[in-house]
């Protein structure tokens, strides 16, 4: 059986404002090495909270080694107060993989904990849900007692249906108490969906100039899940990242190939702000 993974908070829920001051924090000299007292005053968070929004932070993908990540840089410079649907999406890209990251894919996505279960083999599996459908899903396959694992789980229902979170992407909905539904996200734009490609393309094919569209539609914890569409819609975006030259497609033939035009993945990220503007 797996681990949830999901002790990481406390008890402390996502909060936008508060991953912000973290940033802040993490862009200075001494970054989040700080001593405890230091990262409360500039922080204005206590004792406890510090160290758990630093690992929020962390997970989402925007502080690494107490400073700020490329991502986190990019967010900082044009979104200040994280109020960007491209930092929403950012954030639950990462948030996605647990605490793994980008790291080589485990056989099943549910080893790397709670939240990489619940993106890729939870969702694309039931469509409308209700709290207690996903809590008996998840007791036969986590170790921890059956009674622990609502009050962890509701941190992620949380994090994507708060305003204070996630909730602007729309991955899930809440539809009715305690009922749930997906297949409505507001996707982001093509120079963040080019992003993320990218960087599922360096996870999973490193510097392979082509590779096959079917590849990249099937990509085991790749780009169909993480957006929450269905695999046939994904061409759509495959065509608009394509007119703006992140990639080039050849179609003539079968099988249908994707070259890779971009050359550092964190520059779609920046164009993916300048042009959400």
């Amino acid at each position: 059986m797996a681990k949830m993974q999901l002790h990481f908070n406390g008890n402390f829920s996502l909060k936008k404002e508060e991953i912000k001051r973290i940033l802040e924090a993490a862009s200075e000299k001494k970054g989040l090495k700080d001593t405890l007292e230091n990262l409360m005053t500039k922080t204005g968070l206590g004792n406890a909270k510090v160290g758990k929004i630093k690992s929020w932070a962390t997970r989402a993908g925007l502080v690494k080694d107490n400073y700020l990540s490329p991502e986190g840089k990019i967010v900082l410079k044009h979104d200040l107060y994280l109020q960007s649907i491209i930092t929403d999406w950012l954030m639950h890209f990462y948030l996605s993989f647990g605490n793994e990251g980008l790291k080589q894919i485990p056989e099943n996505p549910a080893e790397w904990g709670g939240w990489t279960y619940f993106i890729y083999t939870f969702l694309p599996e039931n469509p409308t849900f209700s709290k207690d459908e996903l809590f008996q899903n998840c007791i036969p396959i986590f170790e921890e007692p059956a009674k622990v694992i609502p009050e962890r789980f509701k941190y992620i229902l949380r994090a994507y249906t708060e305003p204070q979170a996630l909730a602007n992407c729309q991955i899930i909905q809440e539809i009715k108490t305690d009922k749930y539904q997906t297949g409505k996200a507001k996707l982001p734009n093509s120079h963040l969906i080019g992003y993320f490609i990218a960087k599922l393309w360096e996870r999973d094919f490193n510097k392979q100039t082509s590779v096959l569209t079917d590849d990249i539609i099937n990509q085991k914890m790749g780009i169909v899940p993480v957006l929450g569409i269905q695999p046939e819609t994904l061409q759509q975006h495959l065509n608009s990242i394509e007119s703006l030259g992140i990639i080039e497609q050849r179609r003539t033939v079968s099988p249908y190939q994707i070259i890779r035009r971009w050359d550092d993945p964190v520059n779609l990220l920046e164009k993916a702000y300048v042009n959400n503007k």
